[in-house]
């Protein structure tokens, strides 16, 4: 029997296997949640079909997160399915290629500046003011983060912001949450090979230094970033909310190991 035996969680920012929301639907999986999961676009939907039913999950329903209206419709063919659930995974980022530049000041634009603060960082507030009244008691809401919100990584540039807005939001949730009704955690994660770091350049050199400095001396897997998740949705971490749970192998807190 696993800890998130009898509950129910939905899996959002699946693209493929390699995915953190990916590894973070493997770890619940294991632990007997039960599972739903969001696609994109109608063009994903049967890839991520097969790995809904991996995990013995029949759902998987369309959203595009920078429609507020798309959320609320999400949350509508939910509970076609559940009527209540126990919390969701909130891996949702986005910021035009062209943001990842080498100059902050030049490329940033308020098209896109908006665009990468509502979709990384409102979508959360969005998608909990839409179902946190069918929320069981004691859930849990885990949402995915990066140490670009804390300094300043090269080629981050607007994510960077974007991700300090999204910590900040976690904690003011956490805080006007009323009668116990749910908690909400952070994972900053060290940095992992996905379609969507495809994006930075130079990112290589960001996993090969991470790799060498950290105390760990490897780069953190998504397996051990999917069973923070498991253990942040589970009552086994009751007494947790609104924090940021670095998963990086510790290199956020030995970041001058490179000068010794």
């Amino acid at each position: 029997m696993g800890f998130l035996k009898n509950k129910k969680f939905l899996i959002t920012g699946i693209l493929n296997k390699f995915s953190i929301a990916y590894g973070i639907a493997q770890a619940m999986n294991q632990q007997s949640a039960s599972l739903a999961f969001t696609c994109l676009n109608k063009k994903n939907k049967k890839k991520i079909q097969a790995i809904a039913q991996h995990f013995n999950s029949n759902i998987v329903i369309t959203c595009n997160f920078l429609n507020q209206y798309n959320i609320k419709k999400l949350f509508i063919n939910l509970f076609k399915y559940w009527d209540n659930f126990d919390g969701f995974v909130h891996a949702i980022a986005y910021a035009p290629k062209r943001q990842f530049s080498d100059n902050y000041i030049t490329s940033v634009n308020k098209s896109d500046f908006n665009k990468t603060n509502y979709m990384t960082s409102y979508s959360l507030v969005a998608m909990i003011q839409e179902c946190h009244n069918r929320l069981n008691p004691s859930s849990a809401i885990v949402t995915l983060t990066y140490l670009g919100s804390k300094i300043a990584i090269p080629y981050y540039n607007v994510m960077g912001v974007a991700k300090a807005s999204l910590e900040s939001n976690v904690k003011y949730i956490a805080n006007n949450v009323t009668k116990n009704r749910f908690r909400i955690n952070a994972i900053s994660a060290g940095p992992i090979q996905t379609i969507s770091s495809y994006s930075i350049p130079n990112f290589k050199k960001i996993l090969k230094h991470s790799k060498n400095f950290s105390p760990i001396k490897r780069l953190v897997t998504i397996d051990e970033i999917g069973n923070t998740a498991a253990f942040l949705c589970s009552n086994l971490s009751s007494g947790i909310t609104g924090q940021v749970i670095y998963v990086d192998g510790g290199f956020s807190i030995s970041m001058m190991n490179h000068l010794f």
